[in-house]
């Protein structure tokens, strides 16, 4: 006796798309436009209509102004510092945490997320303590010619105690979920440490690796209180652009601080279409593996 529900095969499952009712949808969508127009689209779009109040000649004046340039400078030297050290940092604290077992490996770990949890003014207030003319360390650099606080050094220290995490943190799940699977089949045929590195373990990291360089960048740009309380706010010297902003604003010299904060809205637009750009590459390059 034939069966012919056997011969026929089983059914293919109709699985059916699950949606949010239409007025859900509409209601989350509209929130989340507003909270982009009322926090991110109408200051942003403020900050261009006083920085423009009174004309482009007024604008181009504040810009080229000389304590403007070298707080420009000052901020992009101490971004060309910081991120290729955090860079660094990040990749040997990944391969750390993520290719050995070790004491202390947990803490080590959880060490890292310290420069968020502690306030950027504290920080500063922390290295003021331990670099301080004042204190026997700080005096003693001094005797040998060197200063640190209310100086660039201290800036850049600040600076690379906040933004230290970003790398790691982006190459640690990272690292973790691909395993150690290829540079142990790459030791068992011969290859060196560096020949892995270089051959296995950075292009499998180096998506990673840029869009934690980018995150660093970005907050090494506009990172204030710990660089506010090491700088000692010296026009001309230790001024960065959120710092020259601010003393621009308590001047009243509104127009020219907001011109100036322009360009901290330019360099923050450039990171985010940096980042989406690298998002997307990554995305691409995941779904190809």
């Amino acid at each position: 006796m034939s069966t012919p529900l056997l011969s026929q095969g089983t059914p293919p499952v109709v699985r059916k798309k699950i949606s949010d009712p239409l007025p859900v949808r509409i209601l989350l969508i509209g929130l989340t436009l507003l909270f982009f127009i009322g926090f991110v689209f109408l200051p942003l779009g403020l900050v261009f209509a006083q920085a423009f109040q009174k004309g482009w000649d007024f604008y181009l004046e504040a810009i080229r102004e000389p304590y403007t340039i070298e707080a420009v400078k000052l901020t992009l030297t101490t971004v060309a510092i910081v991120v290729p050290l955090n860079a660094f940092f990040g990749v040997t604290a990944a391969w750390a945490i993520t290719k050995f077992s070790f004491p202390g490996k947990a803490a080590l770990k959880t060490l890292l997320d310290l420069p968020f949890a502690v306030s950027p003014v504290i920080a500063g207030l922390i290295f003021v303590l331990l670099l301080g003319s004042r204190t026997p360390f700080g005096s003693w650099l001094g005797e040998q010619g060197i200063k640190i606080i209310f100086s660039t050094p201290g800036i850049i220290i600040a600076t690379l105690f906040v933004t230290f995490p970003f790398v790691a943190r982006e190459l640690i799940p990272l690292m973790e979920a691909q395993g150690r699977d290829e540079e142990e089949a790459a030791l068992t045929l011969g290859a060196k440490g560096w020949q892995i590195f270089g051959k296995i373990t950075l292009p499998n990291i180096r998506w990673g690796l840029l869009y934690g360089m980018i995150l660093c960048s970005a907050r090494a740009i506009g990172e204030f209180g710990a660089v506010s309380v090491v700088s000692g706010h010296i026009r001309g010297q230790t001024n960065t652009i959120p710092l020259h902003v601010e003393i621009l604003y308590s001047e009243y010299n509104f127009t020219a601080s907001f011109a100036v904060a322009s360009l901290l809205v330019f360099l923050a637009l450039t990171t985010v279409i940096v980042k989406a750009v690298m998002e997307n590459r990554f995305q691409k390059n995941s779904s190809q593996h």
